[in-house]
């Protein structure tokens, strides 16, 4: 019965986040700017859970040095796929300071789960190699107003 009770809820689960996204770019999102060293990054924000959904879905061209930060509530593991996305992305799961926790490489239209290696409140989606060619890794630490730091 109990594994029961999780199936249907995982199933629910998934269900109302598939109803969220849409099924084209969403390319007027809120702006926010990120440091990550010398390095400005132009960043659009999905903070809702619509906007959480759709992400980069369906985009053709991301520009270099332009990402997608997702803002949650509070910190959890954060699980991200690429159903439907067209661009080759990589992850940077972040904590409330700005520190990045782990990076995962994520490959377009495909549902394997990246996961983040700590509880964390965003994730900045930015072209993949982004981060590698510019020295960026784990423990990096990222700077803007949407982080705690200074």
């Amino acid at each position: 019965m109990k594994i029961l009770q999780v199936a249907l809820f995982c199933a629910a689960v998934a269900c109302s986040t598939a109803s969220y996204a849409q099924d084209n770019p969403q390319m007027n999102l809120p702006r926010t700017p990120i440091t990550a060293g010398m390095y400005l990054i132009d960043t659009q924000v999905a903070a809702t859970p619509d906007q959480r959904a759709t992400g980069l879905m369906f985009r053709q061209h991301m520009p270099q040095g332009e990402g997608m930060l997702f803002v949650f509530d509070f910190p959890s593991e954060q699980c991200f796929w690429m159903k439907n996305t067209q661009l080759p992305l990589t992850a940077a799961f972040v904590a409330d300071d700005g520190t990045i926790v782990n990076l995962a490489d994520m490959k377009p239209q495909t549902t394997d789960s990246h996961c983040s290696t700590k509880p964390v409140r965003f994730v900045l989606e930015m072209n993949q190699g982004w981060f590698a060619q510019k020295g960026i890794k784990a423990g990096f630490r990222l700077r803007g107003p949407a982080f705690k730091n200074p």
